[in-house]
């Protein structure tokens, strides 16, 4: 039981990825579907096609044979006070049921902290998580300065450090 399984649901893809105990790495995702002429979905349309999507998603993951350890899902947009989007429910309960199923541990995260881990993973600079450094989220809801400090329970602590209060990069 060496591998991880993770989840994010977010407002503009329906994703799964299983991290193997040698550290490589299978994903599969799709993007949300966006009317043409259209700039994003409304909630309940992110939900709907999350449903939708999530079981296609899981399916080639889940039947590949690994053995996991845990599962872990985003929940919630960012690690603060009354962060909330209903799309994030979607993956958050599903990762809920298979950790039961599975009687695996559950590990409940913010998009914002799987965006940072992501960005570690690709760059191959996982060390970072073992210290308190400065880190940059661009993304559709939030541009922002978060400074990232190591966590026992949640692996990193995030805390704004500065926030753009007009227009967001991802929305330019």
């Amino acid at each position: 039981m060496n591998d991880f399984l993770g989840i994010d649901t977010s407002n503009y893809t329906t994703s799964a990825a299983v991290l193997q105990g040698d550290g490589a790495m299978r994903q599969n995702k799709r993007l949300l579907p966006v009317k043409s002429g259209q700039l994003g979905l409304r909630q309940s349309d992110a939900v709907f096609h999350h449903v939708q999507q999530l079981p296609e998603i899981l399916e080639p993951l889940l039947r590949a044979g690994y053995s996991f350890r845990a599962v872990g899902a985003s929940d919630r947009p960012r690690a603060e006070k009354g962060s909330y989007m209903p799309c994030f429910t979607v993956g958050s309960g599903a990762a809920r049921i298979l950790a039961d199923a599975f009687g695996i541990p559950l590990h409940l995260f913010s998009h914002q902290a799987g965006h940072i881990a992501a960005a570690l993973y690709s760059a191959g600079k996982l060390e970072l998580l073992g210290r308190e450094f400065l880190a940059f989220h661009v993304s559709g809801g939030t541009t922002e300065a978060v400074l990232v400090s190591p966590d026992r329970e949640q692996v990193i602590r995030t805390r704004i450090a500065a926030s753009s209060l007009d227009l967001k990069g991802g929305q330019a």
